[in-house]
């Protein structure tokens, strides 16, 4: 009876077909590159996690539309607008704010907050009052072609108006905002670079 060494009998192997020692090879490549891919799509998904947070809950920049602001903000300037303080805290009076009006969906309007709840705002030859008291506003070049009859707000109303009294799409035409539609909060203008500066 003939024997047969099993580590020595030579099997003829198909063509195409891999050595034993070359398939752990290439199966570890494989993983090797599986493993990259899946790295890439972890790092992509936790940077457009911490970008939706930051626009959401810090800030944001947003390019200026209009000469509504003029000139405490100028048409095409870019700013920084903040998130977190209105979280955090309550919008307060002559902040510029970024918000939105009752029936334009998520159109985003920058304006500056005259009138907090029970404020009673009005505007008489150019000059805003606020509680029966006028106020100073160094920012304002172009003052109101209208006069306002007083308005008392509510316990939920805020009062919205543009620097470029004359010519603003504002409270005085579309009504109070309430508190949800204060979204942030004017910080910086970052660009042209050579506009910089903190908006008061």
């Amino acid at each position: 009876m003939m024997n047969i060494d099993s580590q020595n009998e030579q099997v003829p192997r198909e063509s195409g077909a891999l050595a034993p020692e070359q398939r752990p090879a290439q199966q570890g490549k494989t993983n090797k590159i599986v493993r990259e891919v899946l790295s890439w799509i972890e790092l992509i998904a936790i940077a457009a996690g911490l970008a939706f947070l930051i626009h959401t809950f810090i800030f944001q920049p947003v390019r200026v539309d209009g000469p509504s602001m003029s000139y405490t903000l100028l048409d095409d300037e870019y700013m920084i607008v903040t998130k977190y303080d209105y979280w955090l805290g309550e919008p307060e009076r002559f902040d510029v704010v970024i918000c939105r009006y009752p029936g334009r969906g998520r159109t985003n309007f920058v304006k500056r907050l005259v009138g907090l709840p029970g404020d009673t705002v009005s505007m008489l030859n150019g000059t805003l009052y606020v509680n029966g008291e006028a106020v100073d506003e160094p920012y304002i070049t172009n003052h109101a072609n209208y006069d306002m009859e007083a308005v008392t707000l509510g316990e939920n109303e805020y009062f919205v108006l543009g620097d470029n009294r004359s010519s603003s799409n504002d409270s005085h035409l579309v009504g109070t905002l309430s508190r949800d539609q204060i979204r942030g909060h004017v910080r910086l203008v970052v660009f042209p670079f050579s506009h910089f500066r903190v908006i008061e």
